[in-house]
């Protein structure tokens, strides 16, 4: 593989995870940054581009109406 990580390499660290099972240690973040970091979250799930696209088509419908 490109990174170095084979297969047998991948399946080791996904048993040594499910082991070690950090998860169930994290507390989430405590200071309002780390706070209002976490609450953009969602932006990075595709939902940024929506927004864009949708700003651009209400632009474009905004001045389509200021033509008349």
């Amino acid at each position: 593989m490109a990174n170095g990580w084979t297969s047998e390499r991948r399946a080791r660290q996904a048993e040594r995870i499910h082991e070690w099972r950090p998860w169930e240690r994290a507390s989430g973040p405590k200071t309002e940054a780390g706070k209002a970091v976490v609450a953009r979250n969602a932006w990075k799930g595709g939902m940024r581009q929506v927004m864009r696209e949708l700003g651009q088509a209400l632009s474009k419908q905004r001045d389509s109406l200021d033509t008349f």
